[in-house]
């Protein structure tokens, strides 16, 4: 047995971490070390927030965290006790698609839709921000979020769609957006 098969010794200490995850409350006890990615996928079975590069280049991971994007994988679990965690399941209310899920269906933005579900959230997170107003914006705004497919255009087809369909007026004007001010 080398040294690397024995288990460690070290008790694990664990953390008392409560999150509210698509609307559900859950109360846990984590390991300092898990990630909110790994959380939602391993322990609170919800795969559909992907795994991609681990290291926040990607987008694959996004999710909302108190209604801002994140990368769930760049942020460990007890750092957002007490949050409100939205994922790609919790967009649709039964049969009925998020205007941003079927903007996507509509515009054929999805390929093989590894990167859909942190596509989606991302858009989200970017109406919420609301400033977004030109597919310039939408695209700058949308750069941390990769497609391997290449459905760029329709993807952001697909956010100014549900953008244009705004009916509260609430776009903002061009000076409030700055180039090269992606939210981390």
């Amino acid at each position: 047995m080398s040294e690397y098969d024995r288990p460690d010794p070290r008790p694990r200490e664990l953390y008392p971490v409560t999150l509210t995850v698509n609307g559900a409350l859950h109360t846990l006890q984590l390991e300092s070390t898990v990630s909110l990615l790994d959380l939602l996928r391993e322990r609170l079975q919800l795969t559909g927030t992907k795994k991609g590069c681990d290291h926040g280049q990607c987008g694959a991971c996004t999710v909302l965290v108190d209604g801002r994007r994140i990368n769930s994988c760049l942020t460990l679990a007890v750092m957002q006790d007490g949050a409100e965690v939205q994922t790609i399941e919790g967009f649709a209310e039964g049969d009925v698609l998020h205007p941003l899920q079927a903007a996507f269906v509509a515009c054929d933005a999805l390929q093989c839709g590894y990167c859909t579900p942190g596509q989606i959230c991302s858009a989200q997170g970017l109406v919420n921000e609301g400033k977004a107003c030109s597919r310039d914006q939408v695209r700058e705004l949308m750069s941390g979020n990769i497609c391997r497919c290449g459905a760029y255009p329709q993807i952001t087809d697909a956010v100014m769609s549900v953008l244009d369909g705004d009916d509260e007026g609430a776009r903002p004007t061009p000076k409030d957006w700055v180039p090269g001010t992606v939210p981390a």
